[in-house]
């Protein structure tokens, strides 16, 4: 009998062995095909074109749900690959393009493209640019238009599969998943065309609250080193700050979320005195939340209204997109942003201010109904005071 069990623990470590093997030269062969450079760099893809069009009928449609006054500000879209940036719905555009706020010049003259045949009214422009001049995925400045600008969706999955290559051990290089971590980050065409939303938020922003937009980009550069990142007991501080914004979240009723909410008002301020912040830190906080956390609010929302709202139809050429799941993924997606929430505390860098300011304006939603229109009039508001504002003694009576 003990024999046997030998033989079968023998079996299946082999056959665990072989399974691990027999994966490792799987990867090694997908690997070697997959691209590290744009199949075609000096033009536009067709589906390039019909993902932008596509986006462009989401905000034009569905933006003012989103936030007031954003459907109908009109939102360029600035795509770039590894050599050319790709300018769309601009006529004779100025050189180059600005990148904000440090009004550095970059790029060149606009060469005009002619528009592909299966859409003859959309006639784009190209600019090359050097290696040190990349655009941002963000928004930038053409003339006197802010454009929302990021990585076509080909070059995006490739760069980020060539940081991977770059930053990883030379061993694990060749059997890498690189394709199944990139899926992560871009899943689908759903994903991308939330991310165009994200970047086009932002050109709303520098138009609709130019004074605080710089200032609050101008923080994120002046600031940003200074914030104690790696400050164990506010790391500490923060997991229970966001564990509060996530339980908010998935509270069955008003009363429970408010409840949850003034906890983490608490808690904030509890955790600013205790790890002895900054008024000026303070402000880098509210300042990324409202830049970065209200941007992936309007991603995520603009996903969410397309996907519940019966009467919004995507443009017929996304029938084409294979990639595309008619925005019925983002149940999917909403669900790993909210178990993301609370892994964001010792993040590097400032993506746990993606989801704090995100977290508050849906906790905004369901508490101040009418906050965008009171932020909309004074821009100048934090997330957080509005919050504050929620649990007030008017509000009472919007929970049942």
């Amino acid at each position: 009998m003990q024999r046997n069990k030998r033989k079968w623990g023998l079996l299946i470590l082999l056959g665990i062995i072989g399974f691990c093997l027999l994966s490792i030269v799987i990867l090694l062969i997908v690997n070697i095909f997959l691209p590290k450079s744009s199949t075609i760099t000096n033009q536009l893809g067709e589906m390039d074109m019909v993902r932008i069009l596509e986006a462009q009928h989401l905000r034009e449609n569905l933006g003012d749900q989103v936030f007031p006054g954003l459907q109908s500000v009109d939102i360029p879209v600035l795509l770039f690959n590894e050599e050319n940036a790709f300018l769309t719905g601009m006529q004779n555009p100025d050189d180059g393009w600005v990148k904000v706020p440090q009004e550095q010049q970059r790029g060149g003259a606009w060469q005009l493209i002619p528009a592909m045949e299966e859409f003859p009214e959309q006639p784009y422009y190209r600019s090359a640019y050097d290696t040190n001049s990349e655009p941002d995925a963000f928004t930038v400045r053409v003339g006197e238009t802010y454009v929302s600008s990021l990585p076509t969706y080909e070059w995006f999955r490739i760069d980020l599969m060539n940081h991977f290559r770059s930053d990883l051990p030379g061993f694990v290089k060749s059997f890498f998943p690189y394709s199944l971590v990139t899926g992560i980050f871009m899943l689908n065409s759903d994903t991308y065309l939330s991310m165009i939303q994200h970047e086009s938020f932002h050109a709303f922003q520098a138009v609709w609250a130019q004074p605080r937009f710089e200032q609050a980009e101008r923080d994120g550069i002046q600031l940003g080193d200074q914030y104690p990142w790696e400050n164990q007991e506010s790391i500490d501080a923060w997991k229970v700050e966001l564990d509060l914004l996530q339980s908010a979240l998935k509270a069955e009723d008003k009363e429970a979320a408010r409840q949850l909410v003034q906890q983490f008002l608490d808690q904030r301020e509890a955790r600013r005195i205790q790890i002895k912040l900054s008024p000026d830190l303070i402000r880098y906080e509210t300042q990324r939340e409202w830049i970065e956390g209200m941007a992936r609010y309007a991603e995520l929302e603009t996903w969410r209204i397309a996907a519940n709202d019966p009467k919004y139809q995507p443009i017929p050429e996304m029938k084409s997109d294979h990639k595309f799941k008619d925005y019925r993924t983002f149940e999917q997606r909403w669900k790993r942003e909210l178990d993301q929430i609370v892994r964001m505390a010792d993040d590097e860098g400032d993506g746990r201010f993606y989801y704090s300011g995100m977290a508050q304006a849906y906790l905004l939603d369901r508490l101040h109904p009418s906050w965008k229109l009171t932020l909309g009039a004074d821009p100048m508001l934090n997330l957080e005071d509005l919050l504050e504002q929620s649990l007030g003694v008017d509000n009472l009576n919007l929970l049942p």
